[in-house]
């Protein structure tokens, strides 16, 4: 069974808190995690989406969400029982997602259309997703949504620059409405609380305030004959239609006088920019407090503002990273605001009024190499190509200490015995031991000449240190305790793949792509005991914990074992038939592609 995910806390999509405020939900590639902030834990949902996830919709409630990914298929997952419900396909991306406050409906936008369905209830349905209303109005891709607090409205912003208000029902003074003054594209849109006045935020760090002349509780409803006559209309489209629409409106940017009389109108009230000193002017993410009126917004250069709107007071103005921030999303209280930049794939929660983290991980921001469990199991070491070494705790799932010694990729790490040190191997040409009580590098061996480290082997007292080098083709030696190089072991012909110490005699194996497996004697000055030829490149090798067999995968997917003591080997293992080679999505299926197969 699944349990959880390591080495990455965000990849890309929003963020979003839960209804408590407690927890935060990620993004994390295909999956979604959930950091439980209070209990400081983590926890990865069992579930996963094809492709990775673009955008996520939680309901008001937080029993439900909604999961998209890149080509719009959609999961309806329960967080209370952790599993999937529905599953929905869009046939296009989406751009965002967002339920209604009272849970009752949820809008998607994509291409330039807003889709309004009827939100899944609390009964079993035949269809979780059921299209309400169509709305056309935007030219181009529209971007965000905001609902406002009674669900009677929402509005959308799009990448023409516009930001249209749509009516959830038809009201008789309010269908839609046209919002212009910004020329760049929009970022993001909040209604005011309880009310139909409007904050528009837009790319090039530019803030519109927009009041409204009608109150929420002036909206109208239309004339029941009028309604009857639009839905009938509506229904007779549908059935010259393929794929159903629903009840479709369309907006139009600038409509008649006749059109605009007795409706809800708009006027800017106020325009407010963003310092424009350097990177600033790229507002590439924002979230609204309505309770609090506090406006977040955060930029490509990794600075976020905190202000107090509608006076657009600077309450607070920082730098987290150096990165384009990606999402933020603030709790229920208005307290921790959330961060993620997708670029380092960094997750920060902070709490503005402190001015502390309340948490803030960061995964390997390239491919994570080699991995390795400390004796007791409680934790994980992991070494990444971006030459970071990161020690996570398995039951919480977060990392605690993340070492930058490394000048390059890390190919190799592991625990001593004792689970106090921790080893790491690069491409640097150094091995560097680290101590996990003062978190320091206490130690760093190295190569009289200069060698590239592909593997790390460590003997069970924690007293003898090897690693193998892929340029010189040779096995170095070190003692802990002083760091000093004890020997050079010569005698592969090809790069060494894998190195491991026998847990009971003092004996070391070599693997390399010479198709050998060599096994060096310790206490008789490091002579050649036995060499194994195997008939295809050796990746790895490994002892079985009593050290009375040795187990060697190589290239043609075959695991052999072997008596090292008698040089018999005693079994093997056919890895090849579930390693099948696989069709590629878009290859043509032809006689040769079919004999390569085979």
């Amino acid at each position: 069974q699944f349990s959880g995910l390591l080495g990455t806390v965000y990849r890309r999509g929003n963020l979003s808190f839960t209804r408590d405020g407690n927890s935060l939900l990620s993004p994390v590639g295909n999956r979604i995690s959930l950091f439980d902030l209070k209990n400081n834990k983590c926890e990865t949902l069992p579930l996963a989406t094809r492709l990775n996830i673009v955008c996520v919709g939680l309901s008001p409630d937080g029993s439900l969400a909604i999961l998209i990914d890149e080509e719009g298929a959609a999961l309806l997952v329960s967080l209370i029982g952790k599993c999937v419900i529905h599953q929905f396909y869009f046939h296009k991306p989406v751009h965002s997602v967002s339920f209604s406050p009272d849970g009752k409906k949820f809008v998607v936008t994509k291409d330039n259309l807003a889709y309004l369905y009827h939100a899944p209830g609390k009964k079993r349905e035949f269809n979780a997703f059921v299209l309400d209303k169509t709305y056309y109005g935007p030219y181009d891709e529209t971007t965000c949504i905001d609902w406002t607090d009674d669900s009677k409205c929402f509005a959308v912003g799009s990448k023409d620059m516009s930001t249209w208000v749509f009516g959830a029902e038809r009201w008789a003074n309010l269908i839609y409405y046209s919002l212009g003054g910004h020329k760049d594209v929009i970022v993001a849109c909040f209604f005011e609380e309880n009310s139909l006045d409007l904050y528009t935020i837009s790319q090039d760090a530019a803030l519109c305030v927009w009041q409204c002349d009608t109150e929420l509780d002036g909206l109208k409803p239309m004339p029941p004959k009028d309604a009857a006559k639009e839905k009938k209309a509506a229904e007779d489209d549908e059935e010259l239609l393929e794929e159903p629409k629903g009840e479709e409106i369309h907006g139009k940017a600038d409509p008649s006088e006749q059109e605009t009389r007795n409706k809800v109108k708009y006027s800017r009230v106020a325009k407010y920019f963003f310092n424009k000193e350097g990177d600033f002017n790229n507002l590439t993410a924002a979230a609204y407090h309505k309770k609090t009126h506090l406006l977040v917004t955060g930029f490509a250069s990794g600075v976020f503002h905190l202000h107090e709107l509608p006076d657009f007071n600077l309450i607070h103005s920082l730098s987290i990273s150096d990165q384009r921030i990606a999402s933020i999303s603030i709790n229920c209280t208005g307290d921790w605001i959330a961060f993620g930049c997708s670029g380092l794939g960094q997750l920060l929660v902070w709490e503005w009024q402190s001015e502390s983290y309340v948490l803030k991980q960061q995964g390997h921001f390239n491919s994570m190499v080699s991995l390795a469990y400390s004796p007791d199991g409680q934790y994980i070491v992991t070494g990444g190509e971006d030459g970071k070494v990161k020690v996570w705790n398995t039951s919480s799932s977060f990392c605690f200490v993340t070492f930058t010694e490394h000048n390059s990729g890390v190919t190799a790490v592991t625990f001593t015995s004792t689970g106090y040190v921790v080893l790491s191997a690069s491409l640097d040409g150094t091995v560097r031991a680290f101590d996990l009580h003062r978190y320091r590098n206490f130690r760093t061996f190295t190569s009289p000449r200069p060698s590239q480290f592909s593997c790390l082997a460590v003997d069970s007292s924690g007293e003898i240190v090897a690693a193998g080098s892929q340029d010189s083709f040779e096995i170095f030696i070190w003692s802990m305790q002083s760091g000093r190089l004890l020997d050079v072991l010569a005698g592969h012909e090809g790069p060494i793949s894998s190195l491991s110490f026998n847990p009971m005699k003092c004996v070391l194996a070599s693997a390399s792509w010479d198709k050998t497996v060599k096994l060096w004697d310790m206490l008789d000055s490091w002579r050649t005991k036995e060499t194994f030829i195997i008939n295809s490149d050796v990746l790895v090798v490994a002892f079985r914990p009593d050290g009375k067999e040795l187990a060697v995968a190589a290239l043609n997917g075959q695991i052999t074992f072997w008596d090292h003591e008698n040089a018999v080997q005693t079994g093997s293992i056919e890895g090849r038939h579930d390693l099948q080679m696989g069709r590629k999505e878009l290859d043509k299926i032809t006689a040769k592609q079919a004999a390569k197969g085979k």
